[in-house]
Parts: structure tokens; sequence; C-alpha cells
């Protein structure tokens, strides 16, 4: 995967509480602690301080809390203290126990984060998981951070959700149904669409000049020219015709069994799939740890760990910030590659 040199970039980014209850905060902790304060992206969490001051003596964790009022304080702080924007919680935190009642300042931290993002306080939001089972029991009424996100933004199209780790970049066209409704749901419109948004992405974002963008065929085979199903001629390759005449080097349908190999990824920037599992289990495979969540097609740029709250651990100290420490690496060499008025393509 080719990419330019990026621009330099000194703005902070924003990082978001997340579910009080998961392992969040003490992967913010150790994501400082990790840099030492000194090394990779600054940032400035919206957190509760006293939360994340209480949860790094529980787990004994030299990382000093600075309050700062704003994110431009976050570049002279970090080197010395993690730098949090207060988001006070308005019950304590129990680990491993959500509670509907931490919905309020979960929300509140996404918000200000995003707010931050488009006044250019911030070079973008990096968001720790939350838990939509506890927001929707606080009335939460969008399916999920991504929707939540576009509605925050004014986007009209919905996002498109990348998956990203050093080798393998993907973007399934259809995410978080069942493959019966995946199946239902696969248009070639929607492929033509989520094309142009990773297309641009690619360029504005990621340093790809002439992004190679390869399309997963949905059947065994790429079906086997029709003998194992017709969706290749009838859905996907009206919408690989499409990108094509509008300039777009694209590839595909594709064998999903051999498009993953490692001589095959050497010939595309990002894969095109059919449906959420399509695509992640091989980007899994390949870097479970270092995998990023990369949200397409938002005015803001913003990033996450591949990974949801772990209740089970939070607490521990078992929590990996592997996945939070790419998603932080990933979002500022982000930043630094967009311009700085980059609107978003639908």
């Amino acid at each position: 995967m080719s990419i330019d040199t990026p621009r330099a970039n000194t703005l902070p980014l924003a990082l978001t509480m997340g579910d009080p209850a998961g392992i969040g905060g003490e992967l913010s902790l150790a994501a400082w602690q990790h840099h030492g304060g000194k090394q990779g992206p600054a940032f400035v969490v919206l957190d509760d301080p006293e939360r994340l001051a209480s949860l790094a003596r529980h787990l004994g964790m030299a990382v000093p809390i600075h309050v700062v009022d704003g994110p431009e304080e976050a570049a002279v702080v970090f080197p010395h203290a993690l730098p949090v924007l207060p988001v006070r919680l308005l019950q304590p935190v129990q680990p491993g126990q959500p509670n509907p009642a931490h919905a309020p300042a979960v929300l509140k931290s996404i918000e200000q984060a995003v707010r931050l993002a488009e006044a250019g306080r911030v070079g973008a939001v990096v968001t720790n998981p939350i838990s939509k089972a506890t927001l929707y029991q606080a009335g939460f009424r969008f399916p999920g951070h991504t929707e939540y996100l576009g509605a925050l933004t004014g986007t009209s199209a919905p996002p498109v959700m990348m998956l990203a780790c050093p080798s393998l970049r993907v973007v399934p066209v259809t995410i978080h149904v069942s493959l019966l409704q995946a199946l239902a749901a696969l248009t070639t419109a929607e492929i033509v669409r989520q094309g142009r948004v990773l297309h641009h992405a690619l360029r504005q974002n990621f340093g790809v000049t002439h992004p190679r963008i390869a399309v997963a065929g949905l059947n065994p085979h790429a079906g086997e020219g029709g003998a194992m199903g017709d969706e290749e001629s009838r859905i996907i390759q009206p919408a690989v015709d499409i990108l094509r005449a509008e300039g777009m080097t694209v590839t595909g349908p594709l064998p999903p069994d051999t498009m993953f190999t490692a001589r095959a990824r050497n010939s595309y920037d990002a894969a095109l799939c059919m449906y959420h599992d399509q695509g992640l289990i091989p980007l899994k495979t390949l870097d479970m740890d270092g995998g990023v969540n990369v949200t397409l097609g938002l005015p803001i740029l913003r990033t996450s760990p591949d990974h949801g709250t772990a209740f089970d651990i939070a607490g521990k100290g078992e929590a990996h910030p592997g996945s939070l420490l790419a998603a932080l690496s990933m979002a500022a060499d982000m930043a630094a590659r967009t311009p700085a008025q980059d609107g978003d393509i639908r």
C-alpha cells in the first residue's frame, strides 16, 4: 500500500471517555504511559479526571492527571501529565458493571470531541468503546457510535466503516446485519457510493495518490461464471464498471478465498467487501491487536480501537492498549495528510 509523506501537524487529538465501566479509561492511561508522555501524538482525554486518577491508583499506574481548559494546552502538558478536559460523571463507576446513569457523560464526551474537531481545535477524534445496550437503556436512539457521529456532524449519507492495519484496509458494504439481511441490502448503487467514499478517503486522508481498489465477489469463486450465483454479474460487476468509468482503478469482482493472500494484497490499496465477516476475518487474522476502525464520509476524522468495552476484564489491568495506540497513530497520520478544508464526498 503506497502512501505519500505526511505534512507537519501539531494539533492534538481528542480521545473520548467510552463506557466508564469498560476498559477505555485504563487504555487511555496506558496509551499515555506507553509513550512516556513524550513519544507519539499528543492527545487530550474528555473524561472525569477524578475517575481516571482513582483508576490509575487502583491499577498502580504512575500517570499524573492534569485538568485543562481546552485542547490547546495539551501539547504543553502532554510530556509531563495526561491532559484531561473534564466531563463529570454523576455516579461512581464500578468496573465491569455498566450503568445507564453514565450515558449523559458518555454522549457529552463524544459530542464535545466532535465540536472541537469541527472547530479545528483538534486534528481528529479517537473514540474509546461504548456499550450500545447501556445507552439504549438511557434512551439512546441511534443504531450505534458511527450513526451518532453522522447525526452530530449533519452528514446526510450513512458514513462508511473501514477497518485498517498496516497490511490491509477493508470496507464492508453491509455491516451489522444478519447474512440474510446483508444479501437483501446489497445493491449496485450502494457499492458505487461506498467505492466513491473509499477512493476519496484514500487520496485525501491516507496519502494514496492513485488508489487501487479491489472488489470482492459474493459467492465462492466469485460465482464461477454464474454456476454458483449471479450476484457478481447482476449487482457487483455493474458497480465496478461505473467506478472504472469515473476514472478509478478498480479490479473485480475477485474470488474472496484468494484475494487476501500476501501476493494479492500487494496489488491493491483497499478491498471493498460485500459483508462484515468477509473483510474482518482476514484483517483480524493478520493483525488482531493493531486493527483500527476508521469512519469515512464524515467532515471530521475519526478512528477507534477495533474492539469492544471488555467488561469482563475491566479494572483488572489486563487490557492491551495495542489497538488504541494504533488508532491514535492512524488518526495523527490522517490529520497530517488531510487538507485543512476537506469536504466530505457523497
